[in-house]
């Protein structure tokens, strides 16, 4: 088995893993494990843009509220303060990186800031409608300068390697590597490193309809979770109100930007209906305020889509404003300057996952989770849109911070590294439909009983089905496979049985959670749902 020392070891390259490293840079060797290419992430497919305050009329105490508003009681106010007041700086990070956000036509000293739901200003800067791709690419570019930065693609990470004789209750006080398999080459390598950062993305593939990447199956959590830190309000899954929905088209989200625009969703019959939800903001309400309404209204009219009519505006502008979403739908037959486009709701965001402190440590002490991975406190029970990208940037610095504070003391650790024995790498000899049919079977059953609207009742069910599957993991595939397939089905059959357990125990409805058995929100559930191996 091949052994590979480094520093820092960052697993994941979106712009949590990319930015960390590029803040690391000069103090030490670094390597980036992708379980893809490094471009496979959820970053490259952020179409809105990035929240932040830069606007005379706008303010840091309007976006602190706007974001506890839409976390629905259970945001961390220090948390909040501390991204919403240090976002100008993280920007001028991703400027200096190369990064050029779109500036005003009327006045180019300024940026274009567009309105997205929950918002009460204009504060989204955006490059395009393909802001994470830019961003991605050059940061990307920035990494690929750096000699003593090396991306390695194809890689999966099986598991985290504790440190010998150093747990507390049954978790590490550290970690040491990880076991992972390289699909390049086909064969099972290690990795020792200092520090250990997971900036492994959200779990959207849990759900059959979902607009995250394919890459996107709960595996830093998975990973988490199976050496005992802390996993916090996975109940809370973000479903945005508005994919694309048609035959040949996979996952493609169309930008709430076009609502900050002006776009109406109307229903099969053509009829505007966000007034009947919430009379004042309608269309700009929260995500989960709006993808209730629309699954409320397929399930009144027995549609299988509603629709998104941006046509109003002047054709030059939806094109030159919106080019990726344009290009995308005339692909698919839908012209958007004149027709109004189908949507539906989809998984999108994870609120919650590994919990972490204002530094991004999670109970390890060399552990770190960055990104949509992470429960950093800011989202609560529902991301205000477009604050994803600037919670990645925000505490990839405060990580970068807190690692080069520790850095003299990790440089002089002597760690005692268990014992490398070598892990058996199966192949999968039965026909591969018993996976696939899992993979079906899983996020089928997580979006009809796990899905917008809850009850004890679907939970339950969902619940004995994945003990069921788990169970028959266990029995017939056990160990690690040389196969990307069975080892994400494995996590997503961990991270669904989270996630229902803990929608299992927040007997309220807030944020993103509905369960009809308790329609409104309990003072007693005003705190985080925390599970833990041990």
């Amino acid at each position: 088995m091949e052994v590979f020392k480094t520093d820092i070891l960052i697993i994941g390259s979106g712009i949590a893993g990319l930015s960390l490293a590029l803040k690391l840079k000069d103090l030490g060797e670094i390597i980036i494990l992708t379980k893809k290419r490094v471009f496979d992430t959820a970053t490259i497919l952020a179409q809105g843009g990035i929240a932040c305050v830069v606007d005379e009329e706008d303010s840091f105490e309007f976006h602190i509220k706007d974001t506890l508003t839409a976390g629905d009681g259970l945001c961390e106010p220090k948390i909040v303060e501390l991204v919403v007041k240090s976002a100008p700086e993280r920007i001028k990070d991703l400027i200096e990186w190369g990064i050029e956000f779109d500036k005003d036509p009327v006045n180019p000293s300024k940026y274009h800031l567009t309105l997205e739901g929950g918002h009460s200003k204009k504060r989204i800067l955006h490059i395009g409608d393909y802001t994470g791709r830019i961003i991605e690419n050059k940061l990307i570019e920035r990494v690929l300068e750096n000699f003593n930065i090396q991306i390695l693609e194809n890689h999966l990470v099986l598991k985290l390697i504790p440190e010998k004789d150093s747990s507390l209750n049954g978790t590490p006080k550290r970690v040491v590597g990880v076991y992972a398999l390289d699909f390049t080459h086909f064969k099972e390598r290690v990795f020792l490193a200092k520090v250990i950062a997971l900036c492994t993305g959200g779990a959207g593939k849990v759900y059959i309809y979902t607009s995250n990447p394919d890459t996107a199956t709960g595996d830093g959590i998975a990973l988490a979770y199976e050496v005992g830190c802390k996993i916090a309000n996975l109940e809370f899954i973000q479903f945005h109100p508005t994919c694309l929905y048609h035959p040949k088209a996979k996952n493609f989200l169309i930008s709430e930007a076009l609502r900050g625009e002006g776009a109406v969703l109307l229903n099969a019959e053509g009829k505007p209906f966000m007034f009947k939800y919430d009379p004042i903001r309608k269309e700009l309400a929260p995500r989960d305020v709006v993808t209730r309404a629309i699954d409320m209204e397929l399930k009144v009219t027995g549609a299988e889509c509603v629709y998104l009519d941006i046509s109003k505006l002047p054709s030059d502008y939806i094109k030159r404003r919106f080019p990726y979403i344009y290009e995308t739908c005339l692909k698919y037959g839908i012209d958007i300057t004149t027709q109004p486009i189908p949507v539906v709701p989809a998984a999108h965001y994870l609120c919650g996952g590994i919990l972490t402190n204002e530094w991004g440590q999670t109970d390890i002490n060399n552990l770190f989770a960055i990104g949509e991975c992470a429960c950093t406190g800011l989202h609560g029970a529902n991301r205000l849109a477009s604050n994803s990208l600037l919670e990645a940037i925000c505490f990839s610095h405060q990580a970068s911070i807190k690692i080069k504070e520790m850095w003299h003391s990790l440089k002089e650790t002597s760690y005692k590294v268990p014992p490398l024995q070598e892990f058996q790498i199966k192949e999968v000899k039965e026909e591969k439909v018993f996976i696939s049919h899992n993979w079906d079977w899983i996020r089928k059953l997580m979006w009809d009983f796990v899905g917008i609207v809850r009850n004890l009742k679907m939970l339950q069910f969902a619940k004995n089905r994945i003990e069921f599957i788990k169970k028959e993991l266990e029995t017939y595939w056990s160990g690690f496979y040389l196969d990307l397939d069975t080892m994400e089905l494995k996590n997503i059959c961990t991270v669904a049985e989270l996630i229902i357990i803990s929608a299992m125990q927040r007997l309220e409805s807030r944020g993103t959670h509905y369960l009809t058995d308790y329609p409104f929100k309990r003072k007693e559930f005003e705190k985080n749902t925390i599970i833990s191996k041990f």
